[in-house]
């Protein structure tokens, strides 16, 4: 048999169907229940002209339907493709509309947006959340998720289905404006899913957060992970994502025992709470960008008990490499990266096409079973990712170049050290602005930085770094931090210029936009 995504809900409710599965703002289901609406809207989607290898758009913000619509749509043999339903219109509709969506699940205003984006390319069947499910104006065929759901003892339509049938679509920003939409297959999913399970575990009393986007690869970890170990799934309202009082509430009430997000949601906690503030949290992961390690001493002293894992892999492998934290550096050293994990086969290639030894940096590339199968419609810029083997060009399959330079330890772990598209050369040196962000954020009265590249009429390109001050530390000064990355870089490294700001913008993901630094703040990030 093969392995299923949608399985693991179905297990866990032949298993235990009265156990808590999800839960958010105020209203659960049980793992009986979850089964029950997830069979009801594979049937709607089903009835509705869905067919296996089909693609369904998903705008809902953070709900218990979510959660059953994912699982439904799995069931109906088709791959969800979701959608952040706060994104401008224009993208709604050129995200849904690319990979040619045979039905929408989503709030009424969403999904409205959505199909009025899409023109032409509309889908003919859209299921509704919420709002009294009210769709008259929206065309084609209306569907309310609470007729979808209304039979409790609905069962598993059965479409016939394989580990290597698409399961979701994520769509990352692509270099020329345009999205591109990652393919992954159940087997990616389930690869990391099963990997998580043995290495981190998880069981029947857990209970696991959502912090990510259902539209970020991350949000994988807690959908999947919490099924497999029969836990519950608490998926983190989106007004509350980004401020630490309410992050901070929401784990000591739910008690939380399993965190997975991005360091910069864990900085906000540890920037509200006290040492040992949220002790039911015995594992705590993160993913997505470099966690300073003076900022990862303060999460250690916020969480004392909890085990940390610091995991990497971009949205094409989802995650390839691992680090379980057993000590901290007492320096400004980031955390390595760490070793191949999900069934996966690392290795770094140095410029001249050699394999990179210990202390050597290259561009790490991945094989295996979490590897995507491709982007949506783009064979092109798949084939400039998905490349043979530069070790032996006869083995099958192909590896995923990640564009990530890495340095390999004598422990056989890899350190990040940024990414090959964010190295530069100002003044004929070759620059890693990774380098130059991690000698910021060592300063201690800077929170978060980053680094970037402006036109420079005599050097090229010149460093501009943007900082924001931690509260109630003394002022910062430009100067003085220049002269803080001077004591630990070479003189050509050292920003040419400071600018001090209140935040630092941020992706729906919740990572540094240093696209929009650029764009948004040009005029002021004078070298």
């Amino acid at each position: 048999m093969d392995a299923l995504l949608h399985r693991l809900v179905s297990e866990a409710a032949h298993a235990d169907p009265s156990r808590e599965a999800v839960r958010c703002r105020g209203v659960s289901l049980t793992y009986g229940e979850l089964e029950g609406a997830s069979n009801g809207v594979a049937r709607a989607l089903i009835e509705g002209g869905v067919r296996r290898g089909d693609r369904v758009a998903l705008c809902l913000p953070k709900r218990v339907e979510a959660v059953a619509a994912i699982y439904g749509i799995l069931k109906a043999g088709a791959a969800y493709v979701p959608l952040d339903p706060k994104a401008p219109p224009m993208r709604l509709g050129m995200i849904a509309a690319d990979c040619a969506v045979r039905a929408v699940v989503g709030e009424p205003e969403p999904a409205r947006v959505t199909l009025r984006a899409m023109e032409g390319n509309r889908p003919e069947l859209v299921v509704l959340v919420g709002e009294g499910e009210a769709g008259e104006d929206l065309g084609g065929r209306v569907v309310g998720f609470g007729d979808a759901t209304s039979d409790p003892h609905a069962t598993d339509p059965g479409v016939p289905a394989t580990e290597e049938d698409l399961a979701y679509i994520l769509y990352t920003s692509g270099s020329t404006g345009v999205p591109k939409g990652v393919m992954l297959t159940h087997r990616n999913a389930l690869a990391f899913v099963r990997w998580c399970a043995d290495a981190i575990g998880v069981g029947p009393e857990d209970r696991l957060s959502n912090h990510a986007p259902f539209h970020f690869d991350l949000s994988v970890f807690d959908l999947y992970l919490a099924a497999v170990g029969r836990a519950a799934v608490l998926p983190v309202p989106e007004e509350d994502t980004y401020l630490g009082p309410s992050l901070l509430r929401f784990i000591q009430d739910e008690r939380i025992t399993v965190w997975y997000s991005v360091p910069s949601a864990l900085m906000l906690l540890t920037r509200v709470a006290g040492p040992g503030a949220i002790p039911s949290v015995r594992t705590i992961a993160f993913a997505g960008e470099v966690y300073p390690t003076r900022h990862l001493r303060e999460l250690r002293r916020l969480a004392q008990e909890a085990e940390l894992w610091n995991l990497y892999g971009p949205t094409e492998t989802n995650v390839i490499t691992a680090h379980r934290v057993e000590e901290l550096p007492q320096d400004d050293r980031t955390l390595p990266i760490g070793s191949a994990c999900s069934g996966a086969e690392v290795f770094a290639l140095k410029e001249d096409g050699a394999v990179g030894g210990v202390g050597e940096v290259g561009e790490l590339f991945a094989r295996g079973p979490t590897v995507m199968r491709g982007y949506w419609g783009q064979p092109e810029k798949t084939a400039e990712v998905l490349v043979p083997d530069p070790r032996r060009p006869d083995l099958p399959g192909r590896v995923y170049r990640t564009g990530d330079l890495v340095r390999l330890r004598e422990d056989g772990a890899y350190d990040f050290l940024g990414r090959r598209d964010h190295q530069i050369k100002s003044r004929g040196y070759r620059i890693e602005l990774g380098e130059v962000e991690a000698a910021l954020t060592s300063h201690p009265s800077i929170l978060e930085a980053a680094a970037v590249a402006v036109p420079h009429e005599q050097w090229g390109t010149a460093i501009v770094a943007c900082v924001v001050p931690k509260k109630g530390a003394p002022p910062l000064r430009e100067n003085d931090v220049k002269r803080h990355v001077a004591r630990r870089l070479p003189r050509y490294m050292v920003p040419a210029s400071v600018a001090i700001m209140d935040d630092l913008p941020r992706t729906s993901n919740g990572k540094i936009d240093r696209q929009r630094i650029l764009e948004e703040r040009a005029p002021t990030l004078t070298p």
